[in-house]
């Protein structure tokens, strides 16, 4: 599966060169979130890839610091960052096999 983001947020699914929306998961995204609380956000979506603070942080390549500060609101995710979670929310697996194949 071949995943694009949209710059107006949405994630689409590319098929036979033609794009096909993807559905977000009924739970609270991140483009949802950014409004509101990301820090719950981001633990949400660590949590639902049942993983740990250092293992999502070594499967985004960024210092565990990072995430943990994510998740206690003393920063939020921004520019990159912000757009690799929103697409992990729709489609973590995918996201985390590219990953590491990269």
């Amino acid at each position: 599966m071949r995943l694009r983001l949209k710059a107006d947020g949405r994630v689409v699914e590319l098929r036979d060169g033609q794009e096909f929306p993807v559905q977000p998961s009924p739970v609270q995204t991140m483009d949802n979130a950014v409004q509101g609380d990301s820090s719950h956000a981001v633990r949400d979506l660590r949590r639902r890839a049942c993983l740990t603070q250092m293992e999502f942080a070594a499967k985004l390549g960024v210092p565990v610091e990072t995430i943990r500060n994510w998740e206690q609101g003393k920063r939020a995710p921004r520019g990159p960052a912000r757009a690799l979670l929103a697409v992990i929310a729709h489609a973590p697996d995918t996201v985390f096999q590219a990953l590491a194949k990269a």
